[in-house]
């Protein structure tokens, strides 16, 4: 197939994203598929006659390991020069060109709905969720609501609103993060009170809504849901303290335990909860759920992921590798997955 394989963007998980895009490249052409690799906020700034051309054109592998902190928006931004728009040149002429787009992003515009929606629009078949459950996915309020609402557990909480006076506050321990981030990025564990106001700034860096969840102590598990199926459960366990982004991508800093040191019944259980997520959340072709069981064996959903991250470090191509999945089999379930939409 002729796919364009998009990354990058402008969120605050760019650089996780050409770290996967990098993974995902290699990997299908390894496959056979005719890739065009496309940051989508820079677009293509090279010459072409044609965008049909661009499939045939030979071009290297790119390898990118994701640093230790996340990217400077406004430097990208920047080094772009024109125009405020999140959609670089010739993006989208080049993915009508294609048979398929694989999306390759992670948060902000590729993982809200707004791009799929732009996408269906056009015409243009891609992988992953609709608009519609990346949106649900995308925002962790309506997330808890939705969940809620079916009977799935997730650790109480509530939404604080930059600006609101005085900040609401549920005690200490508790979870600050931003309402529609991902990667742990301006996520922080609150112990003391003092510390409240700060890690709500920290939130509000990203975004003007915050969530804020009574802090639950347990062990962290993650299920991986591919066409319909849940692949092997993860325990994530970072040596040191909780599982920030750069215990997520730095390699050697976690450690993960797959399949999860957990009972039959157990793993049963959390797999059976995660495909329930999904389908409340409308997550289509494959996704990620992340969980805690307490000490009590209950499990507490925190959130969905309708593009899981496909990096060297990531955890569902660890779970198909489990299943002796390679990733280029991985990548091409989800494929044949995502297709099923166009049917």
């Amino acid at each position: 197939m002729d796919i364009v394989v998009l990354y990058g963007g402008l969120s605050a998980e760019r650089d996780v994203s050409r770290s996967s895009a990098a993974s995902v490249v290699r990997a299908l052409r390894e496959s056979g598929h005719r890739v065009v690799p496309m940051d989508l906020f820079f677009g293509w700034e090279g010459e072409y006659s044609d965008p049909h051309e661009l499939f045939r054109m030979e071009t290297e592998d790119d390898i990118f390991s994701v640093p230790e902190k996340e990217p400077d928006l406004e430097a990208v931004r920047a080094s772009r020069g024109a125009g405020n728009s999140p959609i670089g040149e010739n993006v989208l002429e080049i993915c009508r060109a294609a048979e398929l787009v694989f999306l390759a992003l992670h948060g902000e515009e590729g993982e809200n709905g707004k791009l799929q929606a732009w996408l269906d629009i056009a015409g243009i078949p891609y992988t992953g969720s609709g608009y519609l459950g990346s949106a649900l996915a995308m925002n962790k309020t309506l997330t808890k609501q939705l969940l809620t609402a079916a009977g799935i557990a997730v650790p109480e909480g509530i939404t604080v609103t930059r600006g609101e006076e005085p900040y609401p506050y549920i005690g200490a321990p508790c979870v600050v993060k931003p309402c529609s981030g991902g990667s742990s990025v301006g996520t922080s564990i609150v112990l003391r009170e003092e510390d409240y106001l700060p890690a709500l700034e920290a939130a509000f860096a990203f975004e003007d809504h915050v969530i804020v969840e009574k802090f639950i102590q347990g062990r962290e598990l993650t299920v991986g849901v591919v066409d319909g199926e849940t692949l092997p459960v993860v325990e994530i366990i970072p040596h040191e303290g909780f599982y920030d982004y750069r215990n997520k991508y730095q390699p050697g800093l976690t450690e993960e335990l797959c399949p999860a040191p957990i009972d039959a019944e157990a793993t049963e259980q959390v797999q059976r909860i995660a495909k329930q997520v999904c389908e409340v959340l409308m997550i289509e072709a494959y996704g990620r759920v992340d969980f805690l069981m307490d000490e009590e064996g209950k499990f507490w959903c925190l959130e969905a992921n309708t593009l899981p991250g496909m990096t060297p470090t990531s955890l569902v191509p660890r779970m198909a590798a489990a299943q002796g999945k390679d990733f280029g089999e991985l990548c091409n379930e989800i494929i044949a997955a995502s297709l099923k939409k166009y049917q």
